[in-house]
């Protein structure tokens, strides 16, 4: 990192970690797990107790979009900011404490559940703010850590997420690809891939924070291929046999994890 990336960095973390109710600041995303590219954005998410304001974030007069609390569909992705700072694209993540404490726990326990959330196929698992945890830098305040990958959710989220996958080509095999629905079957698989890769990774106890390259880290890009055959048109036979082809190579994944890449 640059002198001027830390100057901006550590200019940035005082500026959000004086914010009002704010316990926390951490850096996140590919600059936290040092895979970035020059012009990635910078990720930081604020952990806060109690009420947090938006506006005043609003107020140290950054350009950009502030969201409310919840802007973002509520749960535990509960909104942020989309920022230019020093001329850097800047992501600011909401974070409850209490929430994410809550969440801790119940990863430890092997429970969550999947919330919707724009741009993932999926949807995100509750142990989203838990990986976050475990991979981001904390630099201001302290955060609670998970010591590994918790036993118990490696116990039992890959078969949930693997039944999810199944359900849902089974339900687009006997409705959607007689009817020839072909955008309802390429869906279909897209979403169930990204499922199928969820269960992957939570079987090797990898920790996952958004569906980038999830994918490629599961093993499963070659689904790309069983899509590509879709453009032969939604003749029905082809999209069942597409379905075919996407629930082998789920199952085979799911009986094989891949190492993560």
């Amino acid at each position: 990192m640059s002198s001027a990336d830390i100057s901006f960095l550590d200019a940035t973390a005082d500026r959000l970690a004086a914010l009002p109710t704010v316990r926390a600041v951490a850096l996140g995303g590919s600059r936290a797990q040092g895979t970035h590219r020059p012009d990635s954005d910078w990720d930081m998410s604020v952990y806060y107790r109690g009420p947090f304001d938006p506006d005043d974030l609003r107020a140290l007069g950054w350009e950009g979009e502030v969201s409310d609390v919840g802007g973002w569909g509520g749960g535990v992705f509960n909104g942020g900011a989309w920022l230019t700072i020093d001329g850097r694209r800047v992501d600011v993540h909401y974070r409850d404490l209490d929430v994410v404490e809550h969440e801790l726990a119940e990863a430890e326990e092997g429970r969550f559940r999947v919330e919707p959330l724009l741009f993932h196929l999926a949807g995100i698992p509750s142990y989203l703010v838990v990986a976050e945890l475990a991979i981001n830098q904390v630099l201001r305040g302290d955060l609670p850590r998970p010591a590994t990958y918790p036993e118990k959710l490696r116990a039992c989220a890959p078969e949930r997420w693997h039944g999810t996958a199944r359900a849902t080509l089974a339900y687009a095999k006997a409705n959607h690809a007689p009817a020839g629905r072909l955008t309802e079957v390429a869906g279909a698989i897209a979403v169930a891939a990204a499922q199928t890769a969820h269960g992957v990774l939570a079987a090797r106890g990898v920790w996952v924070t958004n569906e980038k390259r999830l994918s490629e880290r599961a093993g499963l890009r070659t689904v790309d291929g069983v899509l590509a055959s879709l453009s032969a048109g939604p003749d029905p036979d082809i999209l069942e046999q597409a379905i075919s082809q996407a629930q082998e190579l789920f199952e085979n994944a799911a009986r094989e994890p891949v190492a993560d890449v």
